[in-house]
């Protein structure tokens, strides 16, 4: 368990930004127009890097490319809302000295679309790290170990956030304490892929998180 906490790591998609339901109806067309013998590609690709989807499901190179050509056409129009709370939580984790980075399966690319429609959104976090920036996508255990050594911190001084169930898995086998987050899969199938659950970020704070994870807030 944690003694001391120096960091809290995010994914993005569906634990920061209210994006999964946009991408299952994207992915479901790319399957039914490009995979339709995989009928569940859309829940099978969660947490994995175009990379991975491309190499595993679509192994044409001329298919390749319009799969990626109409991502980047519907992730265009998408609404990267973020979710209620988040900006809140992740400001209240700042001012009480903690450090922040977001570790995502997605591409630099959809990461400067992402910044564009919210501009303020890099400056809460001390780093990004993209699927470019680790050599084995979740659920491997590289994406955070990578984002704690990035930090400056160990592993076991951070709390992972994660909604889906190959960054749970990433986050507890990295060492961290996994957080999950019930915003994309119900509770009672991510409460033994984690050490503890949030139905959401909203009404979190510095205080509630260190309760969570065994230590005493500024209330207790």
């Amino acid at each position: 368990m944690i003694t001391q906490l120096k960091a809290v790591l995010f994914d993005l998609d569906g634990t920061l930004v209210d994006s999964e339901g946009q991408y299952t109806r994207m992915w479901s067309e790319v399957g039914r127009r490009w995979a339709p013998q995989v009928p569940t590609l859309a829940q099978d690709i969660k947490g994995t890097t175009m990379v991975q989807i491309l190499q595993r499901y679509f192994p044409d190179a001329d298919v390749q490319r319009q799969v990626v050509e109409s991502i980047e056409e519907m992730e265009s129009r998408m609404d990267f809302t973020l979710f209620p709370g988040a900006v809140d939580f992740v400001l209240d984790l700042r001012r009480n000295g903690l450090l922040t980075a977001v570790v995502t399966s997605s591409d630099t690319g959809k990461m400067q679309k992402f910044c564009q429609a919210h501009p303020r959104f890099g400056t809460l976090f001390d780093r990004i790290l993209t699927s470019e920036d680790f050599h084995a996508s979740k659920p491997a255990p590289d994406p955070y170990l990578r984002a704690a050594a990035a930090l400056g911190v160990g592993i076991r001084q951070c709390v992972v956030v994660e909604d889906a169930f190959t960054g749970l898995e990433s986050g507890m086998r990295s060492g961290a304490f996994t957080l999950g987050l019930a915003t994309t899969n119900p509770r009672e199938q991510i409460k033994n892929r984690c050490h503890h659950v949030w139905d959401s970020l909203e009404g979190q704070t510095f205080d509630t998180l260190c309760r969570a994870v065994g230590l005493r807030g500024r209330e207790d």
